[in-house]
């Protein structure tokens, strides 16, 4: 009985300290890519099948709380702002100078004609916080040892994925993989990362694919130019009032 309660015991811990490694990894590998503030600048392709558009960006965050994205080009999009404040969404649409609230039904609707969601752009959902996580493996992206990492949503997160998986690089904490799939199993999206450089002193994927999987010849392209992490900004930076100001 001792024996058998002790091999409990240690299953238990073993278990505990796996989903411990697990949160701790996606942990890393997000406050790298986010740091305590970040300042980017990028273009996005929109890829599709007979046709493809760009946009420039300038996007500013603040933890995992304030986020603000400035569109500068084309012409015809430029000055348009998305504003998200924790759980609470804004965009500036200068042609009508209207500023609008998305309500939560709109987060899962396309960004500006993309393959990202206003959910995915202004990262109302965490994926530390809204999801367990479990190591699942190892593989091999672009030619870097990877862990595979299972997340499956907690009971009471306001998220739409049934599961995501998460293809961290072991040595570096960069994500270079991420599967996205439907309440019923089904893979639904696959972002990929690529063309690592140094961002703002960090080693990251310079190159981001976003590719829903059932459409084929279609996919959204992140091109990171300039990124600066940790500088300083005021909560007042993040605040609807200013949204028509920024230039």
């Amino acid at each position: 009985m001792f024996f058998a309660t002790n091999l409990l015991l240690l299953a238990a811990t073993a278990f505990k300290a796996e989903a411990q490694d697990a949160t701790e990894i996606i942990r890393k590998a997000d406050e790298k890519a986010r740091g305590k503030t970040s300042y980017t600048e990028l273009t996005i392709q929109v890829i599709r099948p007979t046709w493809k558009r760009e946009m420039s960006l300038k996007t500013w965050s603040k933890g995992d709380k304030l986020a603000l994205i400035y569109i500068t080009a084309p012409a015809k999009d430029k000055g348009t702002v998305s504003l998200k404040r924790d759980k609470e969404v804004w965009n500036w649409m200068p042609s009508i100078e209207r500023t609008i609230k998305l309500p939560p039904s709109m987060m899962m609707q396309s960004w500006m004609g993309t393959d990202f969601t206003n959910d995915d752009l202004v990262k109302e959902s965490s994926i530390v916080n809204d999801y367990t996580h479990t190591l699942a493996g190892d593989t091999m992206i672009e030619g870097r040892n990877c862990y595979k990492i299972m997340l499956k949503p907690k009971p009471d997160a306001a998220v739409v994925w049934g599961k995501v998986i998460s293809y961290i690089d072991k040595k570096d904490y960069m994500q270079m993989r991420l599967e996205q799939y439907d309440e019923d199993g089904f893979l639904v999206n696959i972002m990929s990362g690529s063309e690592v450089k140094m961002l703002g002193g960090k080693l990251l994927p310079s190159r981001m694919e976003m590719i829903p999987v059932e459409k084929p010849g279609q996919k959204t392209v992140m091109i990171y130019n300039t990124m600066k992490f940790d500088e300083p900004y005021d909560d007042t930076f993040f605040t609807v009032q200013n949204m028509n100001r920024i230039k």
